[in-house]
């Protein structure tokens, strides 16, 4: 899970580039990049960290220029060094820098490809690096000297033809524009928009329409699955299907936990099908527990509360705020290693005393993952007096890899892999556990949008929308990407200075 914006502007772009990763820091805490043009040349500063510490008054000031991208970042591949932070640049042809969000699930064959083939050389583990040398390379195919829009669309086809798995891309190309592409599937999501000025349109791609809302940009619509969008430096916007047999399959796990609850993506509200998830968990309550003794309905702040505050409605139970949050701590999910995930839930939550005491709770959480977080909540409820502690998970068990860029890639590590939901109940310490059922969600999520018959499911399921994941690819990436190897690599990367542009 990253964010990207793409800008093509009638002002300096830095500004709003920034502002709009800021909206998306959700979406990615290890690393934040913006890459900006002034038509000549290029100009790059990434790093490590949130986007309010990567950029200073500084850097701002030498990212010059109209147009540019940008990428906020948490490692699913790769090592966690300053290396791997986005945009990538290359030279060749004209000048293409990327930000990418999701994972290609042939990265290891497109990069021995790119060496003996097209004669590439990938610098980094980051399947982003092998994206963008993959769309450099067909369109140094049909390379000129004087660049057609054609070749640009006709790039992305080449790409939709070599690449599998999820990606949604911005690219800026030196002296002509910025590309937004989006795979044939379109499990990752991305938007774009146009802002009105004095001077003329601008536009901006987004991985969320709430980035576009926050800088008055009007939504337009989502870039479909296959297709690419074109903005000139002139300010014109061109559109292209690209890909052979596209079809609208997007991550349902954006609009379960991902996603900004103000976000719209692919014509569905967040805010409305989390609030539609609560209903859904309701009427199972009701269904499978009608003579329950619910005292109170609290979420797990942030991403439960819609679902929470509709399933309180619907039992006609009190609904009430038992945790406060601290602002300052990341988003536990989205952090690195399980050792630090254990220690930021205490440091993250509080527990309001009264709001617990002698009252049977029902906790409610938009998923359950790894279990950290769930155990230690309801640790943390039974230490504020709770009688009885129920849970209440928007999403069903999520027993397997994803493999489309969200950082599931160990289903050893999932705590409802192999075991039923007596088991997980258990295992987190409630007296009782309820999931939302898989067809329920789907409910809950496509009435928004009755156009999309089908959602990538996986976590869920196990059964892989790109049809192209078998047992190898899995346990390949388990071993890769597991808390233990990405706790190797940072000791291995600890002593390493990394060199790369920095404006």
């Amino acid at each position: 899970m990253c964010g990207i914006i793409g800008l093509v502007a009638q002002s300096p772009a830095n500004q709003s580039i920034y502002d709009a990763l800021t909206v998306l820091q959700h979406r990615g805490q290890d690393a934040a990049g913006i890459m900006t043009s002034d038509g000549q040349r290029m100009y790059l500063r990434k790093d490590n960290g949130l986007v309010r510490d990567v950029f200073h008054t500084r850097h701002m000031r030498r990212l010059v220029g109209n147009m540019g991208i940008g990428h906020v970042r948490y490692p699913t591949a790769g090592c966690e060094s300053s290396s791997e932070a986005q945009p990538f640049y290359v030279n060749s042809p004209y000048g293409i820098c990327l930000a990418h969000n999701g994972n290609l699930t042939n990265a290891n064959r497109l990069k021995q490809e790119l060496f003996q083939e097209d004669l590439r050389q990938i610098n980094t583990d980051s399947d982003s690096e092998v994206l963008l040398n993959v769309f450099a390379h067909e369109l140094q195919r049909h390379a000129e000297i004087r660049m057609d829009i054609s070749h640009v669309f006709n790039a992305v086809a080449g790409v939709h033809r070599r690449c599998q798995g999820a990606y949604a891309a911005v690219a800026m190309i030196t002296g002509y524009g910025v590309v937004a592409f989006r795979d044939p599937f379109g499990i990752r999501p991305l938007v774009y928009g146009k802002r009105e000025t004095p001077k003329g349109t601008d536009y901006m791609m987004a991985s969320e329409s709430v980035a576009l809302d926050a800088l008055g940009f009007e939504l337009v619509d989502d870039v479909a699955p296959g297709e690419a969008i074109f903005v000139t430096l002139d300010g014109k916007l061109h559109r292209q299907q690209c890909a052979e047999k596209p079809s609208v399959s997007p991550c349902i796990f954006e609009y379960v936990y991902l996603a900004r609850p103000d976000s719209i993506i692919d014509r569905i509200s967040v805010y409305k099908a989390r609030l539609r998830m609560g209903e859904k968990l309701a009427a199972k309550i009701l269904r499978v527990w009608p003579d329950h003794d619910i005292d109170v309905v609290i979420p797990i702040p942030d991403t439960s509360r819609t679902s929470a505050l509709q399933l309180a409605y619907n039992l006609g139970v009190k609904y009430r705020e038992g945790f406060i949050k601290n602002r300052y701590i990341g988003r536990t999910f989205i952090m690195p290693g399980q050792q630090q995930r254990k220690k930021s839930v205490r440091q993250k939550l509080n527990a309001i005393d009264l709001e617990f005491r002698d009252k049977n709770v029902l906790l409610v959480d938009d998923s359950i993952v790894r279990g950290t977080t769930s155990t230690q909540i309801i640790d943390m409820a039974r230490d504020a007096g709770a009688n009885k502690v129920y849970f209440a998970s928007a999403a069903p068990p999520v027993r397997y890899q994803n493999v489309y860029g969200i950082d599931m890639p160990s289903s050893d590590e999932l705590i409802a892999s192999g075991c039923n939901e007596e088991e997980v109940c258990k295992a987190i310490g409630a007296d009782w556990l309820l999931f939302q059922d898989l067809e329920d969600l789907i409910k809950a999520v496509g009435k928004g949008n009755p156009e999309i018959s089908a959602f990538d499911t996986s976590v869920f399921t196990g059964e892989y929308i790109t049809g192209d994941v078998d047992v190898n690819y899995l346990n390949g990436l388990q071993t890769a990407r597991s808390d233990a190897a990405k706790k190797g690599r940072r000791e291995k990367d600890g002593g390493v200075i990394d060199m790369h542009n920095t404006a």
